[in-house]
């Protein structure tokens, strides 16, 4: 059991190290078209529509409800938990 629980982990930080490097180059490549829009919203490019737009969203600002309103804050907070696998 402990072989294959070794060969897992490190079969998984390979993985993990993959996705970082394809994290990257979608980055970069996410970037160069971006580049390539400019101040351009939409375009279409061999039957891809592509949109650069800015989005605005409002959020509730937890931080300075807290802060000022403790009292409301802690009664629509939410507990949850979770279980996270972690490796170091």
């Amino acid at each position: 059991m402990v072989n294959t629980m070794l060969e897992n982990i490190q079969a998984l930080q390979e993985l993990k190290r993959l996705r970082e490097e394809l994290d990257a180059e979608i980055e970069a490549a996410q970037d160069k078209i971006k580049a390539a829009m400019g101040d351009t919203e939409t375009a279409t490019v061999g039957g891809y529509k592509v949109t650069y737009k800015t989005v605005t969203t409002t959020r509730v600002d937890t931080t300075a409800l807290k802060k000022e309103l403790p009292e409301i804050a802690a009664r629509f907070s939410k507990t949850t938990e979770s279980r996270p696998l972690r490796i170091t």
